[in-house]
């Protein structure tokens, strides 16, 4: 029963299921920003270069004979994710860039001093007599 336990606690730890959380977020912000990408961004784009659709884009390395396909080189796909990569790439930089500017100012602000402990106090009193004399 310890080693169950044990996991369950691992389990239900809050960074845990904080990572769980940002994973499947993660995933389904790829999705969106790759149908972004395919469907929106990258027509007008094809369209701008004279109709190319990125997707179909390939070299053939070898032609298909019988029931073999043809051995392709899709470098029209590796195109499409590597601008999906960098839109995903600046879409976290603005995040984090977000978070820092919000921590800076949070940073910024001024903090109370903190109040003197009360030996402090008797110190500062004690100094106060011994200057009168």
């Amino acid at each position: 029963m310890g080693l169950l336990q044990e996991f369950k606690e691992f389990a239900m730890r809050g960074n845990v299921v904080d990572m769980a959380v940002g994973i499947v977020i993660g995933g389904a912000f790829g999705k969106i920003v790759s149908s972004f990408v395919a469907d929106v961004l990258m027509p007008p784009i094809g369209l701008l270069l004279g109709g190319v659709d990125f997707t179909n884009l390939s070299i053939v390395l070898k032609e298909a004979v019988g029931n073999s396909p043809a051995v392709t080189l899709n470098y029209g796909k590796f195109i499409q994710s590597v601008v999906d990569f960098t839109i995903i790439a600046f879409a976290i930089f603005m995040v984090i860039k977000a978070m820092n500017t919000l921590q800076k100012k949070k940073e910024e602000e001024p903090e109370e001093p903190p109040k003197p402990s009360n030996e402090e106090l008797l110190l500062a009193e004690i100094r106060d007599l011994l200057k009168q004399k």
